[in-house]
């Protein structure tokens, strides 16, 4: 097993990371030009699923980086309101959305494991302390 020595060395963030190049890549520079607070909307949202993986990872409680994960989480699932938005409103095809969904089901898989085990370490962490 790969020992981790930085955020960027998490398989969460590295999906993330994945999600987030997927959204600017695949959607943000196909939406027209009007629709710039869906596409402001979409950038902030797929920086926030790195951005706080990375910030909870610099924290030093367990309970803190379990908490910026589940904001990371519930900014994957604002993405994918975004790509079923996008899709009714035909700025993506049935096809992109499918690949996005897939990423962000996988990235809230490796997430929700990630902080499975933060909860395990930290129960782990209290017990041994008594």
């Amino acid at each position: 097993m790969e020992k981790i020595r930085s955020f960027e060395d998490l398989a969460c963030w590295k999906k993330a990371r994945e999600i987030r190049l997927f959204v600017n890549e695949e959607v943000i520079k196909k939406l027209p030009k009007n629709e710039f607070d869906m596409a402001d909307n979409m950038k902030r949202a797929a920086r926030s699923c790195t951005r706080n993986i990375a910030e909870g990872y610099g924290r030093f409680y367990f309970q803190e980086n379990i908490q910026f994960c589940r904001i990371s989480r519930g900014s994957m699932f604002e993405l994918l309101d975004d790509l079923l938005t996008c899709t009714d409103e035909k700025y993506i095809d049935a096809e992109t959305l499918k690949r996005g969904r897939l990423l962000i089901e996988e990235g809230v898989r490796i997430l929700n494991g990630y902080i499975k085990y933060l909860s395990t370490a930290k129960q782990n962490s209290t017990t041994n302390n008594h």
